[in-house]
């Protein structure tokens, strides 16, 4: 009796979902996938061992984390001596390093609430994991101002309370400001991301096979159980959460930005930091975005969830926002020339031409030339282009942040007072130890929570708006999304 041999099954290439046909709408899902198999692939992240490679990027990012530790604790043993800070450089890298942080989550809370008031449907492949990277870059940034204080464990005399002195904190003064700004910015950030999982980590509870993490996964579902009382209760808050996060995306940076516009620093005086600020925030932030989309969807075989058009839209909202930048740029030059006023000509003529020309330089290549390349559909669709691009926005947003504190504190009114600031080994390991305090968290998310938010990706699949195929049908994928509309609201007789 003959052997009967199969042909072992060859996976299906992935559609090209990156056009733009107006006759039909471009899949957002990828591949067969139906709720059942999308619920499938999220869970078994939690569920099953993580790859070696997560492995290998948790352990550089948690050594990296214990490096940083170490080195907080040599400051606070030690003195802030041991930076680089002087007089007059008196802000150095530490709020360098908070300025930038800042910018990185703003592009998790632009994903996560402007976009979804405004429907756009593509933003729920990647919302969860940028919502998460906004809580973790704000962590990050809480822990620098916190500790340039020189005393930490006094940190609480900058919030608004009375302390041991009688003496309530200076209003006035920008720390403070920051406190607020901050502080509402993690609050509410937090409080979407969490609200959002929680028809997802109801979903982990019910697949969840340990004991201890049907707990955890139930104690934070808060009771869900999936009910029409459930889900009514559930978007209204959702909706309300994104109304009030909507502001923070403009608020916060703003605030950031008075620390120096208010001021009368030649380099920092100007009105046009605000909007200057939050463009930039929001150019790094997508930078980032795809920083971390790029290689966590190959790591956690994601790329059928977040496809090629999450990815190129994302390219699409840097080009602009770093045109907004560009145009930041080359105003202030002309701010400063139009202005008349010699310190303000003579500061950024240091910028171009002074011993940080390398620092300027380099923002300018970074965060002007370099993403450039993001113009051509060919380099928006290949993975090594797309990381160069965002890897120089990445580099070139720190700098930009260098070259506003530095450079302008350097060389002030006074060329009596003026001084270099040269960073020590301890600027740069804080610096390089504050991304493994963001890369441990995220990857301790990737695994144990919900990285895709599978509750909203499944309203933007066709199998959502009555678009159902009877058994034997054929399926045609193009027909498929051709009547899809998910902006569509189903009819009383197609609901039933």
């Amino acid at each position: 009796m003959a052997s009967i041999t199969t042909q072992p099954e060859v996976p299906k290439p992935l559609i090209d979902n990156t056009g733009d046909d107006p006759t039909c709408r471009a899949p957002l899902v990828l591949g067969d996938n139906d709720f059942t198999s999308i619920t499938d692939k999220v869970t078994s992240i939690a569920a099953g061992r993580p790859p070696i490679s997560w492995w290998i990027a948790f352990g550089a990012a948690l050594s990296l984390l214990s490096f940083l530790g170490a080195l907080i604790g040599y400051l606070v043993t030690t003195g802030v001596g041991v930076w680089g800070n002087n007089q007059p450089v008196s802000w150095g890298f530490p709020i360098v390093n908070f300025v930038f942080w800042v910018g990185i989550g703003h592009a998790g809370t632009l994903i996560s609430a402007v976009l979804f008031l405004f429907r756009q449907n593509w933003r729920t492949a990647i919302n969860r994991f940028a919502e998460a990277m906004t809580i973790f870059a704000v962590m990050c940034a809480g822990l620098f101002p916190g500790i340039h204080i020189g005393r930490p464990w006094l940190a609480f005399w900058l919030a608004p309370i009375p302390n041991q002195m009688g003496m309530w904190p200076q209003f006035r003064s920008p720390l403070l400001w920051d406190v607020f700004a901050v502080g509402t910015y993690a609050t509410v950030s937090l409080l979407f991301w969490y609200v959002g999982m929680i028809p997802d980590l109801a979903t982990f509870r019910d697949r969840c096979k340990n004991k201890y993490g049907q707990f955890a996964y139930g104690l934070f579902s808060l009771g869900w159980t999936g009910s029409s009382r459930h889900w009514h209760r559930y978007e209204k808050a959702y909706l309300l959460l994104a109304a009030l996060a909507t502001p923070l995306v403009l608020s916060v940076h703003s605030v950031v930005s008075f620390d120096f516009a208010v001021a009368q620093l030649p380099g920092w005086h100007t009105t046009i930091f605000p909007p200057y600020f939050v463009a930039g925030a929001i150019y790094g932030g997508f930078a980032m975005v795809i920083t971390l989309a790029v290689p966590a969807r190959a790591m956690l075989n994601l790329k059928d969830i977040i496809t090629d058009r999450h990815i190129e839209n994302c390219c699409k909202v840097m080009l602009g926002t770093g045109m907004i930048v560009a145009y930041a740029y080359s105003i202030e030059f002309f701010i400063a020339w139009y202005s008349g006023q010699h310190y303000e000509q003579a500061a950024f003529l240091n910028r171009a031409l002074g011993p940080y020309a390398w620092a300027y330089y380099t923002m300018i290549f970074c965060n002007i030339i370099g993403p450039q390349i993001l113009w051509f559909k060919w380099c928006r669709r290949n993975v090594f282009t797309i990381m160069f691009a965002a890897m120089c926005v990445n580099v070139g947003m720190w700098f930009e942040r260098f070259v506003i504190v530095i450079t302008s504190l350097h060389r002030d009114f006074l060329p009596s007072s003026w001084a270099l600031f040269t960073p020590t080994w301890v600027d740069i390991g804080m610096l390089v130890g504050s991304f493994g305090l963001f890369f441990t968290f995220f990857l301790l998310f990737c695994k144990f929570l919900p990285v895709i938010a599978m509750a909203e990706i499944k309203t933007v699949m066709p199998q959502a708006h009555d678009i159902v195929h009877e058994p034997g049908e054929p399926h045609n994928p193009d027909e498929h999304q051709a009547d899809y509309r998910p902006d569509r609201p189903i009819t009383e007789t197609e609901g039933h």
